[in-house]
């Protein structure tokens, strides 16, 4: 009964605009007050250790390093590298949105960000050759979801904490994985554009590729100083972060003088907020995940799944179900604590690692991005395009499908996130 009525107050809370931190926590508290599992102090204790990590320091200074690039003349450098590498093929400026969306998401991190960079230039391009706006702003909306699959990841860091698992293992699984992505993406584009008759506009020039590579070599060289100096046990993927921020900053304002020391102040104060309200949110699910061990739930509901069926294609399936709705209607970091380790306790059940289930569980959120009602890329393209969110989503919907088509053959192609690790 007592947790039945805490899970009730939760939903309640949620449901009425109530903070995630304090929806999550406050319920635990009252669950205490009606049966004493274990003591207040030490419930309070883990609101503590929860967030008191080491490796959880990177996050904001990924996503500092990740705002300093966006705003630092980065992203147009990164789309004539892509479309220099394009060259003229059917779809060429579709193509050119997904490989410079990787790109970007190789020094950002983040899914919105990338969005927003690529997409202010691409969008733009793309109608001006022919393509649908509806068609060029979802192209870019679910493209940007590459921006968390491509290593550096925020959601990645999350997950590593959550689960004790290696940052710089998940990074380096998620290259293989985010290819397959990307190459999906431009298979549909390719077949769209050959439908409608859409040509390359860029001819290929080896002496253009020089030129856009050496153009954009320090940006290009962000990743590589990250997962280089991880794997060249340089330094830790929390150090990592520092350096990659402190390199953004030297490269954004010092080299190419794009941004602005005014620039940095507002984005460090952004930041304060953003790392309050993250960690409003990781305490109490850190607390609410003590809750869960006490009372057994993850291990209820992995017997749960292991009583309707002992088939790990089922199993998959009905997780890669469960993402799907958790991220129509919970946002990234909330998604990750509270239901990564209740979910990873299913999977484990049938031999998936905790590397692999961080990797599908990216992929997921990459999807969730672009599934309303909770769609961050979505409202992103809308308010720089102004057009009709539904018809947005409407002209998305051969990518969402795409990108749910390379989420399954990621989930049961386990190869492809442990290749890269083992190798290295």
């Amino acid at each position: 009964m007592a947790i039945a009525i805490m899970f009730l107050l939760m939903f309640l809370f949620f449901a009425i605009g109530v903070p995630i931190g304090i929806s999550l926590i406050l319920p635990c508290f009252i669950l205490l007050l009606m049966d004493p599992l274990t003591s207040p102090e030490f419930l309070a204790q883990t609101l503590f250790t929860g967030t008191a990590s080491f490796t959880m320091i990177a996050l904001p200074f990924f996503m500092i390093c990740g705002n300093i690039m966006d705003i630092g003349g980065i992203s147009k450098r990164l789309v004539r590298v892509a479309k220099a590498c394009v060259g003229n093929v059917t779809g060429s400026l579709g193509m050119v949105a997904i490989l410079a969306c990787m790109f970007f998401g190789a020094v950002s991190g983040s899914a919105v960000a990338t969005v927003a960079a690529i997409g202010i230039i691409m969008i733009p391009e793309m109608v001006r050759n022919g393509y649908d706006k509806y068609y060029a702003t979802g192209l870019c909306a679910v493209a940007g979801g590459l921006g968390i699959i491509v290593p550096p990841s925020y959601p990645m860091v999350i997950y590593g904490v959550t689960n004790n698992e290696s940052i710089g293992k998940l990074f380096i699984a998620g290259i293989i994985p985010a290819l397959v992505v990307g190459l999906i993406l431009m298979i549909v584009n390719f077949f769209y554009c050959k439908k409608r008759n859409i040509k390359g506009t860029n001819k290929f020039s080896v002496r253009e590729l020089v030129k856009a590579f050496w153009a954009a070599k320090l940006a290009l060289l962000m990743p590589v100083i990250i997962l280089g100096g991880i794997y060249g046990g340089i330094f830790t993927a929390t150090e990592a972060a520092v350096v990659a921020t402190v390199y953004g900053i030297i490269v954004g304002v010092f080299v190419y003088r794009e941004v602005s020391f005014k620039n940095l102040w507002r984005m460090f104060a952004e930041m304060t907020t953003f790392s309050g309200g993250m960690m409003l949110t990781v305490a109490p699910a850190a607390a609410l995940s003590t809750v869960f061990a006490y009372l057994g739930v993850t291990k209820s509901i992995a017997a749960f799944f292991m009583s309707m069926t002992t088939s790990p294609i089922v199993i998959l399936l009905l997780v890669f179900v469960i993402l799907f709705i958790i991220g129509m209607f919970v946002q990234t970091t909330p998604a990750i604590v509270i239901f990564s380790p209740v979910l990873l306790a299913v999977v484990s059940q049938i031999g998936i690692s905790t590397l692999h289930f961080g990797i599908i569980m990216t992929v997921a959120l990459a999807l969730a991005f672009v599934t309303p009602p909770v769609c961050a890329n979505i409202f992103v393209a809308q308010t720089m395009t102004g057009l009709s969110m539904d018809k947005i989503v409407k002209s998305s919907i051969p990518f969402v499908v795409a990108l749910s088509i390379a989420l399954l053959i990621i989930m049961f192609s386990p190869w492809m996130s442990e290749l890269l690790p083992k190798i290295l």
